[in-house]
């Protein structure tokens, strides 16, 4: 993103550009003593109050902001900081609770809900961070209408993609993902069912870490579906999102997905991903290339999956392509009928038990919906909604178990087949095509994305910048087995490490595709 003239990008008392400010230069800043994170957190709501009004990237700035950054400058005089993120502002997706702010999922008919902090956002504080405010969204996780816009809700607006003019960030982390490409915040962490985290990720030229489910804790989360969703961190490096995701990772008994973890005690809390930074990891690595899921790209597109390929050639890894995932075609149809079911399901547990003033249940939420339609329903409908709340909503509905066991059982076969067959450590793949442009008539303009077989598994991915087309970034996919973020993160830092000195150099890059 073009600096905007008269908008400071210098942190102060650094020589640290904001684009290119670190969690651990940060840190470093903060210990020695020639940053303070009031100063630091002043920066950032600086930089909020100047750029968000075009952006819309951040929904709500808390108001506690200022003392938190101040408590945690006294904690580090005292001697008694509290963790690896003491004094660095995060923001939080708005469809996560935070105390002293209402999680709205982009609603105004959650805005006289409370809450206290989410299982994650206490983790946060545990750590230090310093929570800077509310990331935009696609309203209700972009899981309202079959032609909604990502990035659009009614109380934020329609956020942009800061990489390019009238661009879409793609979604329903998509002010998350605008807010670090624009340098709003140097960490933000997303949420995702089927794509919110990689997707955004890749069209906003950042990385994105969709975890294994179970690995994040969803207590304090509006849900789509408890079988999918999982919250995960954005951010511009690999290493500061692994630095945030050392945070988030922890067993919560609140959550039963977070029990597995339980037969994988090296998941637990306390694993610092940070440790599997590794540059040379590529070298004698397995990967294989799926090229099916990106096969409507024009050949412009698939140029940087091909340049992506050479590079990961050229780091020693030895590489099969293409490789297929058997039924990958098939996983969305039971995947959607499964999640009309569940999100009725969860999303009235939710409902029933959150404080405040607010619908009780989706027939509720509709029907609030088209009580103020001319405001919430402006830009498009609530066909999903309508579906979902004409389901039963039981768990042991018959539809339901089908669905969801078919969507399981071909999500995860399409991709354990080709992991096993080929003993390979990834799956490759682009993350989805560029940003398009925000179009209020005809919807999101979604070529591909290849999020679906590693999100209805549970599986996790990893998504770092590979390219761009036309100035548009472009993300590649690392892809492997359940708990396997530590080979994934160390992948997708060496890969990162070698398009950085292959641009050093002034050769091999993955350059723009005109």
């Amino acid at each position: 993103m073009p600096e905007p003239s008269g908008v400071p990008a210098t942190i102060p008392g650094t020589d640290t550009d904001v684009a290119s400010a670190s969690v651990s230069g940060l840190q470093q800043a903060l210990a020695s003593g020639t940053l303070t994170s009031a100063a630091l957190t002043g920066f950032y709501l600086e930089r909020i109050r100047r750029l968000n009004p075009e952006l819309h990237a951040v929904i709500a700035v808390s108001p506690a902001a200022a003392a938190e950054a101040q408590a945690s400058d006294a904690a580090r005089a005292a001697g008694t900081a509290r963790g690896p993120l003491e004094g660095i502002p995060v923001l939080v997706k708005d469809n996560i609770q935070a105390a002293g702010m209402p999680a709205t999922a982009g609603s105004p008919a959650l805005l006289d809900t409370e809450s206290a902090d989410a299982f994650l956002v206490t983790r946060l504080r545990e750590a230090g961070a310093v929570i800077l405010g509310k990331a935009n969204l696609s309203e209700w996780a972009n899981f309202r209408s079959t032609h909604s816009t990502s990035g659009w809700s009614t109380l934020g607006g329609q956020t942009a993609n800061p990489c390019g003019p009238g661009r879409n960030p793609s979604g329903s982390s998509s002010g998350s993902g605008a807010a670090v490409a624009a340098g709003l915040a140097p960490l933000a962490i997303g949420t995702e069912t089927d794509g919110s985290v990689v997707c955004p990720s890749s069209a906003c030229g950042i990385v994105g870490i969709k975890p294994t489910v179970g690995l994040v804790s969803r207590t304090g989360i509006v849900p789509v579906t408890l079988a999918q969703d999982t919250a995960g961190p954005m951010a511009a490096s690999v290493a500061d999102a692994a630095a945030l995701l050392s945070v988030l990772a922890a067993v919560d008994p609140a959550d039963p997905a977070c029990q597995d973890l339980e037969r994988f005690p090296e998941r637990h809390e306390g694993t610092r991903y940070t440790e599997f930074l590794d540059p040379s990891a590529l070298a004698g690595a397995r990967l294989g290339i799926w090229r099916a899921g990106s096969a409507d790209a024009w050949a412009a597109v698939s140029a940087v999956l091909d340049a992506a390929v050479d590079r990961l050639r050229a780091a020693g890894a030895t590489v099969l392509d293409p490789v297929e995932l058997p039924g990958a075609d098939n996983i969305h149809e039971p995947e959607f009928t499964a999640m009309l079911h569940e999100f009725k399901r969860d999303l009235n547990g939710y409902l029933g038990g959150l404080a405040g003033s607010h619908p009780a249940s989706l027939a509720e939420l509709i029907a609030y919906n088209e009580r103020h339609a001319d405001r919430v329903l402006a830009r498009f409908g609530q066909e999903i909604f309508e579906r979902a709340e004409a389901c039963s909503g039981d768990p042991r509905d018959p539809e339901l178990t089908a669905a969801r066991a078919d969507a399981t059982r071909l999500a995860r076969a399409a991709l354990d087949e080709p992991l096993a067959a080929g003993r390979l450590d990834a799956i490759v793949s682009l993350s989805a095509n560029p940003a398009w442009l925000t179009d209020y008539v005809l919807g999101d303009h979604d070529i591909f994305h290849t999020s679906t077989p590693a999100a209805v598994a549970g599986y996790p991915a990893v998504t770092v910048p590979a390219g761009q087309l036309s100035g548009l970034p472009l993300g590649i996919s690392f892809v492997g087995p359940r708990w396997s973020e530590p080979r994934l993160i160390a992948l997708a830092y060496a890969f990162e490490q070698a398009l950085v000195t292959g641009r050093a150099a002034g050769g091999g890059t993955l350059a723009a595709a005109r």
